[in-house]
């Protein structure tokens, strides 16, 4: 079995996530299926390289959002699955950011305009699901719109840098996905979407290290 060092991964991180956003075509599913997955194979092998010895539930719990988002990445074409997959992802996402949850004024504050964004994204939703007869994916998308959002709060609350800046990009990079296939056409939105998403999920993985040490 090759070795790769630590401090090599982020680079290969790096080239396997342009390697498929340029290069791998839509088309055989399976192919692109492969080099979608092997960014967030690598990125889990990155996060485990962070963990000190003595591992904490917090720990745990991150590792196990970060399987249920490349379950989602796999399964994303059966939207409903792919979306359950990466629901749980950040429910385990968000357990984990609890356990290291630091009160502040101005962070648990930030509840405000997480939840002002959330609704508009919303109401925009609710919208074209209903002018183009998805009624049906209503409960799902709202109930996602909602984790996410919470999600993203409990990262902003552990005040750790990393762990916020992921959740930020995460929201970014799902925004960008739900507007382009719900409500209108989002220029380069396949480069916008895994940008924002594997940027996140790298981030969620280096957050794991200095939760571990109490730095941020």
């Amino acid at each position: 079995m090759i070795h790769i060092p630590t401090n090599r991964l982020p680079i290969l991180i790096l080239a396997m996530s342009l390697i498929y956003i340029v290069l791998v075509p839509q088309e055989p599913l399976g192919l692109k299926l492969l080099f979608k997955l092997i960014p967030m194979v690598l990125i889990i092998i990155y996060a485990t390289r962070q963990l000190p010895r003595k591992k904490s539930i917090t720990h745990w719990l991150i590792l196990t959002g970060l399987f249920f988002c490349m379950i989602g990445d796999a399964t994303l074409h059966w939207f409903v699955i792919g979306l359950s997959a990466f629901l749980i992802g950040h429910v385990f996402y968000m357990a984990g950011f609890f356990t290291q949850w630091k009160f502040s004024k101005i962070r648990f504050a930030m509840i405000i305009p997480i939840v002002v964004y959330g609704f508009f994204m919303g109401l925009k939703l609710v919208d074209a699901l209903n002018r183009d007869g998805n009624e049906e994916l209503l409960v799902p998308v709202l109930l996602y719109i909602i984790v996410i959002s919470l999600m993203a709060w409990s990262a902003i609350l552990t005040g750790n840098k990393w762990a916020i800046l992921g959740s930020l990009l995460f929201v970014v990079s799902d925004s960008i996905l739900s507007w382009n296939m719900f409500i209108t056409q989002v220029n380069y939105s396949g480069l916008l979407i895994m940008t924002t998403y594997y940027g996140a999920q790298f981030l969620i993985a280096h957050s794991l290290g200095t939760i571990a040490t109490g730095k941020s």
